[in-house]
C-alpha cells in the first residue's frame, strides 16, 4: 500500500470514486498484522485503490473523521466515508465486507 500525507489524502480523495484508506501508527503491533491482512485483500480488489496513513501526522483528521482507535479502515465513496472498521478479524472478514460495498469492484 502507498502510504500517504495530508494534501495527497485531499487529491485523491477528490479524483477517486472508491476508495480504501488504512489509519495506523507505526508503533502499533495490531496495526501491523492488519496491514497484513490487507496486503492479502487488495490483491483481491485491483479496481480499488488501497492507501495508508500515519494518524500520527493528522490528527486533526482523527477528529474530522472521528477515528476512535487504530488500526482503522476507512471506506470510501465519491469522497465520504461509507464505512469504518476497528475490528479485522480475518482476510475473509474483510473480503466480504469490501465486496459488500463494492460489488463491482471485485
Amino acid at each position: 500500500m502507498k502510504k500517504l500525507q495530508l494534501a495527497e489524502i485531499d487529491d485523491i480523495l477528490d479524483k477517486e470514486e472508491t476508495v480504501c484508506l488504512f489509519v495506523y501508527t507505526p508503533l502499533c503491533g495490531t496495526c501491523q498484522l492488519a496491514e497484513r491482512m490487507l496486503e492479502v485483500v487488495k490483491e483481491l480488489f485491483p479496481g480499488i485503490p488501497f492507501y495508508k496513513t500515519d494518524i500520527n501526522y493528522m490528527p486533526e483528521r482523527a477528529v474530522t473523521w472521528k477515528i476512535e482507535s487504530v488500526p482503522c479502515l476507512l471506506l470510501f465513496d465519491g469522497g465520504n466515508i461509507v464505512q469504518k472498521l476497528y475490528a479485522f478479524h480475518s482476510v475473509t472478514y474483510l473480503y466480504e465486507t469490501i465486496k459488500n460495498f463494492w460489488p463491482e469492484n471485485r
